[in-house]
């Protein structure tokens, strides 16, 4: 039997694989990339959006040709919403994730998915046990570019790694930035940190532990703004982190192996019209390898809506990320700790 719409018409298969997507929030990442790339996709439909100002949904309802709901739970109770994203302040993803998830919705939420590793695990578990989809908004990771590092490293291209090196930082925010704000989880580590620590999963695997870690609160700062980690794998492979709020502009990793190394510029939110360039040195050459422009904001997109009419997503590196960042800050604050125990002394 042919599924029905209200009206008691016909839905044809198309209209019935469309994901409808609702949006708890109109922060700054859900408007100038979120929303665009679920506009553009065919197989995705952007129902609603729900805001705190209810004039700003209007605003983007108007723009998107979708509906405004004053409040995140009247968003939630809505039939003719499918899934959710959640761009909301990460201190109150572990709600609102978890307010979905009881309605039933699945879940596209902004990286990272909660600040605490056993929350993030609950969600996880929730959600497969409902059936839904929960997945975490990194998007560098569906980027080609990467893949084709995964593929050049698989195939020997500078011998057996030894290290990874990753930075991500960004030039100082206005100080009424919600990423200033511990209460709704800010902080370098949660924002920019994420990025370095997730491309070490993806390029190295799992395994890896905190061997170091330092984080920085700058000057009249409630959270850190800087921070330095050093991962390693039991066989001693090891990754070197730096991340910051207030710095110049830096997004690159290098992979370095026993007989040479790949560097990545633009590596975690290039635009989708930037065109990649690889540089990979071995010996005393350097070949510069230029990639076709890749979309990682629409294959994002893509990736949960396929998820979504699959019913299933796994991706365990969502909870080694929490547990690897959760380690960073123990281990981090145990540093500052013994730090201030030898200066007291």
């Amino acid at each position: 039997m042919p599924e029905r719409d209200a009206c008691g018409g016909a839905v044809s298969e198309r209209d019935a694989a469309t994901v409808r997507i609702g949006v708890l929030g109109c922060a700054d990442i859900a408007l100038r990339r979120m929303l665009p790339a679920m506009a553009a996709r065919p197989g995705v439909e952007l129902a609603a959006i729900a805001s705190r100002d209810p004039a700003k949904a209007a605003e983007q309802a108007r723009r998107y040709g979708c509906r405004a709901v004053p409040g995140y739970a009247e968003l939630l109770d809505r039939d003719d919403v499918d899934a959710v994203y959640v761009p909301l302040p990460t201190g109150l993803h572990a709600e609102w994730v978890g307010a979905a998830l009881r309605a039933g919705k699945h879940v596209l939420a902004e990286k990272p998915l909660t600040t605490d590793a056993t929350r993030t695990e609950r969600l996880l578990d929730e959600a497969a046990a409902r059936g839904l989809v929960l997945m975490e908004n990194v998007m560098f990771v569906h980027h080609a570019q990467h893949a084709e590092v995964r593929r050049l490293l698989a195939a020997g291209a500078i011998g057996e790694p030894r290290s990874l090196h990753a930075t991500f930082a960004v030039p100082a925010l206005p100080d009424d930035n919600i990423r200033y704000r511990p209460e709704l989880g800010g902080g370098a580590l949660w924002d920019v940190g994420v990025y370095p620590v997730r491309a070490a999963l993806h390029l190295l695997g799992a395994g890896l532990r905190v061997a170091g870690a330092v984080l920085t609160e700058g000057p009249g700062r409630r959270v850190e703004t800087s921070g330095a980690a050093l991962l390693a794998t039991g066989s001693g492979v090891t990754a070197q982190l730096t991340f910051g709020l207030e710095h110049a502009y830096l997004s690159a990793y290098q992979v370095r192996g026993s007989e040479g190394h790949i560097t990545v510029d633009r590596a975690f939110t290039p635009p989708a019209d930037h065109v990649p360039v690889l540089r990979v040195a071995r010996g005393s050459g350097v070949e510069e390898l230029r990639l076709s422009p890749d979309d990682q904001v629409g294959n994002t997109v893509d990736a949960f809506a396929d998820a979504v009419r699959a019913g299933a997503h796994h991706d365990p590196d969502c909870l080694r990320q929490a547990r690897l960042l959760e380690e960073l800050r123990a281990t981090a604050v145990r540093v500052r700790r013994e730090d201030q125990a030898l200066t007291s002394t």
